[in-house]
Order: C-alpha cells, then structure tokens, then sequence
C-alpha cells in the first residue's frame, strides 16, 4: 500500500516537472535527496554502532540478566503467563532496555527472540498471539522511551541548536501512550478471559 503511495508520489512529481518544463529541479531533488539520505545513514550507522556495542557489552557483562531480576515485579504484572526464569523475560528486558533508550533499531533482534520464545508457550492454535504476545507488542508499539536517541541524531544531523529540547515532551507522551495501551490490553485481557 505504502509503495503505492509513494509511487503516485515520485510519477506525480516527475510528470508535473516535465508537464512545467521543469525537470532540472527533479533532477537537482533527486540528486540532493541521495546525497542527503547517504549522509544521514552515514551519520545514523554511527550512533547505531554505538549504542548496539553498549548493548552487547551489557549483555555480556550481566547487566541485562540483573536489569531482568530488577524487573521481576514488572514482568509479573505485564507477562504473568511467562514463568519467572524463562529465556523469553530476558529477551523481553533487552528489548524494554533499548526501546527505553529510544534504541528501537537495536531492540529488534531481542525483540524477535522474545516473540520466537512467547510463541513457544503459546497455547494458542497456531497463527493467534498469546495475551504475553499481545502485551509484548503494546509495550512495543506505543514505544516508552526516556532518551529518544535517534530523533536526537536527526535534529543534531540537521542542525538544530538544542536537540535535546525534545526529552522532556518525549517522555511524557511515551508514559501516556504507554499507559493507554498497556490498560486497554488488560481490560481486553481479563474481557476475552484468557
């Protein structure tokens, strides 16, 4: 649907220039829009490899098996069909940790590992989400985050003059909508009685 979209877009615009005779400025947008698409993901790959190698080295160094004790009392309430020790929770806190970091490209990978590992206590016939996965995914989707480090790269990649400005209104619109939704799960939860 979106490439759709975007198709009518780009067919939109070219024919419009030549229709104006003015396809020098498609060909100057095309060229200034690669150039500045290569410069951020230039500028992106480097945040991504230092955030991603501040994850690892957590991980590696136990941080994110105690962040997982640490929260217990959390996973308890979101996940109570999840067993307390199970790989599934550890993955799920890696994946909270980096969200919570505004990491969301780095909080892939744990997050697929935790779904491979909810699906394995799924009772459910297959092709339907467990409540666990269900609430996995709220948490995910409405994206708690206290650092939002990518658009904090974006603005300083574009130069703005504070790019931390934003932390603040960020936090508190994550907390709501992180609030909406993981509420609307447990009223849906305890209505479908599973």
């Amino acid at each position: 649907m979106l490439n759709n979209i975007w198709g009518f877009f780009l067919m939109g615009g070219i024919l419009t220039g030549a229709f104006l005779g003015r396809m020098d400025l498609v060909t100057q947008a095309v060229i200034g829009g690669g150039r500045s698409a290569v410069e951020l993901a230039f500028a992106m790959a480097g945040v991504v490899a230092v955030w991603s190698g501040v994850l690892k080295i957590a991980e590696k160094g136990g941080m994110i098996d105690a962040l997982t004790g640490k929260m217990t009392p959390l996973m308890d309430f979101l996940f109570p069909s999840v067993p307390r020790f199970h790989k599934a929770r550890k993955y799920i806190a890696a994946n909270f940790a980096a969200n919570f970091l505004g990491l969301g490209w780095a909080a892939t990978p744990a997050g697929l590992l935790a779904m491979q590992e909810l699906q394995k206590l799924n009772r459910e016939e297959k092709g339907t989400a467990s409540s666990a996965m269900c609430m996995f995914l709220t948490v995910n989707m409405t994206s708690l985050q206290l650092v939002t480090v990518n658009i904090l790269a974006f603005r300083a990649e574009y130069g703005s003059h504070n790019p931390a400005e934003i932390v603040g209104i960020g936090i508190v619109a994550t907390l709501i909508t992180t609030f909406v939704g993981v509420l609307a799960a447990k009223i849906i939860e305890g209505m479908s009685g599973i």
